[in-house]
């Protein structure tokens, strides 16, 4: 892993570890550091771990350390100061602060010398690969590539399911982390998907097998950010009851374990979606639509897009 990576990396999972219990757990972490909860001190330590994730996904999705270190310092700079607001109330316990209050310090220091330390390398050139210095290798450098397995079975027969997914522009109709899918070739396709906090990531990839009504295999092509791979059968299911759609992927999360960290405690990990993107393909073949536009799917509420109609598969 290149330098500056390994420091987006880092200070990527110390900012996830700070975000985390001040989003979700603001009030009892108010208590510990001896400061009466109110309701505009539980907003503001929420705004600060948001502020905290958001700094953990762009270090993860982006990899160019200088910036988003340099984003660390000033957000060092405001909690420095809000600390010191708070030592001067009547009501908050100083003595705690002031332990906080060296930690932040702390915290500043080592987050200056990080922010110094990658801005030279990348000044080097020696910080995150070009694009096309990018490969399959490097990605999985990053992190051992997890592997998913997921199947549904629709009542149709696989030669229309196949059309349906081989025609790429309408996976996105049902898998609700993607944004959209372009062809750029018979073979070759440019992919956009929504990463967590509201950041997107891009790639290309190719199709390497293509049996029809069968099997579509694919992979990352060399140049790619994040390197996936994976394949999706066309079974006829027992008793020809319809087909047995199996999907298998296997990918190296951007960031490595600290970004698969994030990635699943918000929501986005590729092993918690395919499960529902399935069920949503089978309702689009089976019924033309989605027939839920709004539900609570894995604790979220979600926003469906109109599907495509089943004629768009023939």
């Amino acid at each position: 892993m290149a330098k500056a990576e390994g420091l987006a990396v880092s200070f990527a999972s110390l900012s996830g570890a700070l975000g985390i219990p001040l989003l979700a757990a603001p009030t009892a972490l108010l208590d510990v550091i001896g400061v009466p909860p109110t309701r505009a001190r539980t907003a503001i330590a929420r705004l600060i771990g948001a502020r905290e994730l958001m700094t953990a996904s762009a270090l993860l999705m982006d990899g160019r350390s200088g910036r988003w270190l340099a984003a660390r310092v000033g957000g060092d700079a405001l909690d420095l100061a809000l600390v010191g607001a708070a030592m001067m109330a009547r009501d908050t316990d100083r003595n705690r602060l002031a332990g906080v209050l060296v930690f932040l310090a702390g915290c500043t220091a080592l987050d200056l010398v990080a922010t110094r330390a990658a801005i030279q390398i990348e000044a080097q050139g020696s910080g995150r690969l070009a694009p096309e210095e990018t490969t399959s290798a490097d990605a999985l450098a990053v992190a051992e590539p997890s592997t998913i397995v997921r199947s549904v079975t629709i009542a149709l027969p696989p030669d229309a399911v196949y059309r349906f997914w081989r025609q790429l522009e309408n996976l996105p109709t049902f898998m609700r982390h993607l944004e959209s899918v372009r062809m750029l070739d018979e073979r070759r396709s440019h992919w956009t998907a929504r990463a967590p906090l509201g950041a997107s990531v891009e790639w290309d990839a190719e199709i390497m097998e293509d049996i029809p009504g069968e099997r579509i295999a694919w992979e990352s092509v060399e140049g790619s950010d994040i390197w996936s791979a994976g394949s999706v059968e066309f079974r006829t299911a027992p008793a020809e009851r319809g087909t047995e759609v199996v999907v298998r992927l296997r990918y190296a999360p951007p960031g490595g374990p600290a970004g698969a960290a994030v990635a699943k405690l918000l929501g986005e990990e590729p092993q918690m979606q395919i499960a529902g993107d399935l069920r949503r393909l089978k309702q689009i073949l089976e019924t033309g639509e989605v027939t839920i536009s709004e539900a609570v799917a894995e604790g979220r509420k979600i926003m469906q897009r109109p599907a495509q109609p089943l004629a768009a598969a023939a």
